[in-house]
């Protein structure tokens, strides 16, 4: 008598099989997500990655998409999480406002490799900005991180792209890191909240002339963390979301 398959048997058992498998590859990403040694939040959970992929795509589509994404950056065992809730586009080497404009050298040479690593830059002599280089290889686009909101782990402002790298522990050490790997990465959250889609012109790029007019900064408009928030306005809703997880805790 032959064995039964899967196929032929009944559906409890590959109902049961299914829920196994799907259990199994849950464990397998949260461990991929928690490297060994690394202090987390008890109440936070990992999400999960974004592929190379996400990145070799249409730079304004990167910009836009990453809003709601966390920024993680895993240092000496510890674990610092960020919403991001404002970017910028940069389309080199046609758009001035973008340091590939000036072609490809020992600065920008990042830019010009392939998708998914950190462009990392040095500016006033003491602000470290992070970018995420994107589209195809050779192709010199990048988007600059503006702004995070704190998820775990950040005590510090974080509104503004220097403010951002300080907090986050992100300078030129980082220039050229795989932002797919081990140390800098950026995840789906695994609650995800909606996103309301604020565009102007991009900050600090009056210089670039008609470039500078181009609507390629991306922001949630919902969010007291975005750099152009009034400070007044951020401290007031700074200090109602901090008494609300109080009162619900």
């Amino acid at each position: 008598m032959g064995r039964l398959g899967v196929s032929s048997a009944c559906p409890r058992l590959r109902l049961m099989i299914s829920r196994r498998s799907r259990a199994n590859a849950h464990r397998r990403a949260t461990l991929h997500h928690h490297p060994r040694g690394v202090r987390t939040s008890p109440t936070l959970s990992a999400g999960l990655r974004l592929p190379r992929e996400f990145y070799a795509r249409q730079t304004l589509d990167v910009a836009r998409k990453l809003l709601g994404m966390h920024l993680v950056r895993v240092d000496a065992g510890r674990r610092r999480v960020g919403r991001i809730v404002e970017t910028e586009a940069y389309k080199g080497p046609e758009d001035l406002a973008s340091h590939s404009s000036k072609g490809r050298t020992a600065r920008t040479e990042v830019m010009f490799g392939p998708p998914g690593r950190a462009y990392v830059y040095f500016i006033y002599g003491f602000w470290s900005c992070v970018n995420v280089v994107t589209e195809a290889e050779g192709v010199p686009h990048a988007v600059l991180l503006r702004a995070l909101e704190p998820v775990d782990g950040l005590d510090d402002k974080t509104w503004g792209p220097g403010l951002l790298c300080r907090a986050m522990g992100i300078d030129r050490r980082l220039n050229g890191a795989d932002v797919c790997g081990e140390v800098l990465w950026i995840e789906r959250p695994p609650i995800a909240r909606p996103v309301r889609v604020g565009r102007s012109a991009r900050i600090g790029v009056e210089s670039s002339g008609a470039w500078a007019a181009r609507p390629w900064r991306f922001f949630d408009a919902d969010s007291p963390y975005v750099s152009t928030v009034p400070p007044s306005a951020r401290t007031r809703a700074v200090e109602a979301s901090r008494s609300l997880r109080v009162n619900r805790g």
